[in-house]
């Protein structure tokens, strides 16, 4: 084994742990200073440990103190915040997590899903860093609950703006070429069956992938639980208490959770995994059919006047139509944001006209061109 790497590894073990303990110094939350402490006890196990294998080729060697880098972090977080480093430390993690679990793969051993929870807390402490804020795992839950219809209409509202404008742009640059009437509505319904399929099948891999990776993270953490379900306990009172909790109360709720094995694995989806079960019982089919219909509405919307229309007239109306298609989309789209639904339908309007503005003034020169 490189004596360097050890020493490399080392250091960065005490670096860690030096970092958490002045994260912890300066915190005025209970529970913070806790995890953030017991996280830095850990480190400084690890570097014990690694100190020992050192030892095996410079018997010497001794424990190293925190590197001018370490402490140059420090400073800087004094100066930008502190939740800077917080995220150089779930970097550290990170790379930790995945140097175990090759570790492990490399001597013919199956990874417990253990490696990674160090990560999982130091992320849920980096996403809660206002831990001075009453309700904060409490807001944490009801924002769980406000997503699901949120991304509902999300969904819709972009399916069907995707839609409008990917075929008004495509109608207008085809009519500024004064192509025939059949002309635009083949190419018309060209874009709208080309995009409506690709927005299905793209909703219908996504919703696909995600339950299937979904799945088996829950296999996963419930095979972790059958083998050391204390093991598993602790490290959902550690991410309650990264979550704002103070230690008596993440132990009654951790306790409460593993009385059975149904609820202790409904609290490690939700807390570690951070998955909503409710969201896995959602079809692939019915995303991908619900994307194809609204893509398909937003699209007929400037195609449809080419079918009874001709010339300006057709142009005029499919414009027109399509102007109160995008200010209702920015009136929908306040729903998301909170904006003025007239700064949002206006902004969509202008947005929508330049770019039909552009393809029609791109059709309009390759049509002049092709007819010299």
């Amino acid at each position: 084994m490189d004596l360097n790497k050890l020493k490399e590894q080392l250091q960065t073990e005490v670096d860690t742990a030096f970092l958490y303990d002045s994260i912890a110094a300066i915190q005025t939350d209970d529970a913070l200073i806790r995890v953030l402490q017991s996280l830095a006890e850990i480190e400084k196990g690890h570097a014990q440990h690694m100190l020992d294998k050192v030892r095996v080729f410079d018997v010497t060697y001794t424990m190293p103190l925190p590197s001018s880098r370490a402490k140059l972090q420090l400073k800087l977080g004094k100066i930008f915040g502190y939740s800077s480093i917080i995220s150089s430390l779930s970097n550290i993690e990170k790379q930790f997590a995945v140097n175990a679990i090759k570790t492990k793969l490399n001597a013919g051993e199956k990874p417990t899903g253990f490696e990674h929870n160090h990560l999982k807390i130091i992320e849920a402490v980096n996403m809660n860093s206002a831990l001075n804020v009453s309700g904060g795992l409490l807001s944490k839950f009801e924002s769980r609950h406000k997503s699901v219809g949120g991304n509902a209409l999300r969904a819709s509202v972009l399916g069907s703006n995707d839609g409008l404008v990917s075929n008004m742009s495509l109608v207008m640059g085809v009519a500024g070429a004064a192509v025939s009437n059949n002309t635009i509505l083949l190419t018309g319904i060209a874009g709208l069956l080309a995009g409506a399929i690709s927005m299905a099948l793209g909703e219908w891999l996504s919703v696909q992938s995600s339950r299937e990776l979904n799945l088996r993270q829950i296999e996963i953490e419930t095979e972790e639980l059958e083998a050391s379900p204390e093991e598993e306990k602790k490290e959902l009172v550690l991410l309650y208490q990264a979550k704002g909790m103070n230690a008596e109360e993440a132990q009654k709720l951790a306790d409460k959770a593993f009385e059975n094995p149904e609820s202790a694995i409904e609290a490690i989806i939700t807390e570690e995994l951070g998955i909503d079960k409710e969201e896995l019982g959602g079809s692939a089919w019915e995303a991908a059919i619900a994307s194809f219909i609204l893509f398909s509405i937003g699209a007929i919307i400037p195609l449809y006047p080419f079918m009874f229309l001709d010339g300006k007239n057709a142009i005029f109306l499919s414009l027109g139509s399509s102007v109160i298609g995008l200010f209702g989309i920015g009136a929908a789209i306040t729903l998301l944001t909170g904006k003025s639904i007239l700064f949002s339908g206006f902004r969509q309007v202008a947005f929508g006209l330049v770019a039909a503005a552009i393809t029609y003034g791109i059709g309009s020169l390759i049509g002049v061109s092709l007819a010299g």
